[in-house]
């Protein structure tokens, strides 16, 4: 943006190093890292949203009469069971480049849903792993607890009965921990969540649920932010010191006792209670959350100046239409008012004025380049959106320039079977008999209408 300005007075471009010296020069100007952000979550960090969340929490306890004991969370959360965790290694002074670090690399998605109280009870974990039947490997490790359940989907996702299963495993193991009459479960907005079934078993026994506002979890879950960090990187450790103890391939069979170790590292009560302190819910603390929340800046509007004209206008670089006027008012003003004094406020105040058109001249450049990207990309979009995707090849890898010469021969291809059949058209259509009387054999009528005399049978004869 700085070039464009700089082209329109003229003037030649600016250095590879301008924006950090222009930085440097603005004690009111910092750099800073930027942090990738889902526009969803970010649009969700609404101060009103929050509050009325834990409005809403606030009053279900009051209602219910829940004690801090009988308050719950629960999500899942996935590993790839050979992927390892980044972390910060001690090398070589000379060592110019990031170290490397071997890992397994097996991708196999296993889920694993967990709860957990708010004074730090922790539900035993329920393991989703993908296949069809349970193996008798699985459960040959006697460190692990016997109260630990795994299920099996084609994937290694959650459905909605394996959900249904989940809240009668988290009733087992909680209902005969409850203080009071009720249970309080704070939970996402995901579909095995909030199945019919799933509800009706809550409603049947005294488990209230608490859905959190969608893409919030980041914010108002304390399973997201006081264990599940934790956990997937233990993890990742777990499955570092395999590989360097020779595992080059981590199956189910290996996962799980490395889960358990990274398991009795992150799931401590102190992080539970650490993740519902954070999450702002027990202690019921809002704070804790609003005070996470990017600050929305607004810019204040100008003071009116409806009121305003040349006798009261205080001279300045006028930044609206209004303010632009009224500095040329105030301008006029002086020059039929000077006589023989110093022209020392008329100049400044024909400086101002000259500052404010640059200004508006360079927002209106900026606007203008703005517009121009939101067109081109409007219209790549659109161009997007119109073509139609066609199937080149089934499986096999193949190049940039290999998928375009197959789609340049599919529209060869089209284009020649369309002018095939334009030409099969016409020559059936010219090739088509023509009907014609049975009498005289000529077109244009037929035997009932025909003009010719037929020779009768008696005139034969008589010949």
């Amino acid at each position: 943006m700085a070039n464009r300005l700089l082209r329109d007075r003229g003037a030649p471009r600016v250095g590879p190093r301008w924006a950090s010296n222009f930085v440097k020069r603005q004690p009111e100007l910092r750099t800073r890292f930027s942090r990738r952000y889902d526009y969803k979550r970010a649009q969700c960090e609404d101060p009103d949203a929050i509050n009325a969340w834990f409005c809403l929490v606030r009053n279900v306890v009051a209602k219910y009469g829940i004690a801090d004991a009988d308050i719950y969370n629960f999500d899942e959360t996935g590993f790839q069971m050979g992927v390892i965790a980044n972390g910060i290694v001690v090398t070589s002074s000379e060592r110019r480049s990031n170290v490397k670090m071997r890992q397994p690399g097996n991708r196999e998605w296993v889920t694993v849903i967990q709860g957990v109280g708010a004074l730090g009870f922790c539900v035993p974990p329920f393991i989703v792993v993908s296949g069809k039947y349970h193996l008798s490997t699985w459960y040959q490790d006697d460190a692990i607890s016997r109260d630990w359940r795994i299920a099996t989907s084609p994937n290694g996702w959650t459905t909605n009965e394996i959900g249904l299963d989940w809240i009668r495993h988290f009733n087992e193991h909680t209902k005969s921990r409850t203080s009071g009459a009720f249970r309080l479960l704070v939970l996402d907005g995901h579909e095995s969540h909030l199945s019919v079934d799933f509800e009706l078993y809550c409603k049947d026994n005294k488990i209230i649920t608490l859905c959190m506002p969608p893409h919030s979890s980041h914010l108002l879950q304390p399973l997201d932010v006081g264990c599940f960090g934790p956990l997937k990187k233990a993890y990742g450790r777990q499955v570092e010191i395999k590989m360097k103890a020779g595992t080059t391939h981590i199956t189910k069979e290996d996962f799980f006792p490395a889960f358990l170790a990274a398991f009795q590292l992150a799931m401590t009560p102190e992080n539970i209670r650490g993740g519902f302190r954070g999450a702002g819910l027990v202690p019921h603390d809002p704070a804790a959350v609003l005070s996470k929340l990017d600050v929305k800046l607004k810019t204040s509007t100008p003071p009116g100046t409806s009121h305003g004209g040349a006798e009261t206008w205080v001279s300045k670089t006028p930044t609206t239409a209004r303010e632009a006027n009224s500095q040329s008012d105030f301008i006029k003003g002086r020059i039929s008012r000077h006589q023989g004094s110093s022209p020392t406020s008329i100049i400044e105040a024909v400086e101002h004025f000259a500052k404010g058109a640059k200004g508006i001249m360079h927002r209106f450049v900026l606007m203008e380049a703005r517009m121009r990207m939101l067109e081109g990309e409007n219209a790549t979009l659109s161009k997007r959106r119109r073509a139609k995707k066609i199937r080149l090849r089934e499986s096999q890898s193949m190049t940039l320039g290999q998928g375009q010469d197959l789609v340049m021969q599919r529209e060869v291809d089209s284009q020649l079977k369309q002018e095939m059949q334009e030409n099969a058209g016409r020559v059936s259509g010219s090739a088509q008999k023509k009907r014609c009387c049975s009498i005289c054999g000529q077109s244009g009528h037929n035997a009932r209408t025909c003009q010719v005399a037929i020779p009768s049978s008696s005139s034969n004869d008589d010949e």
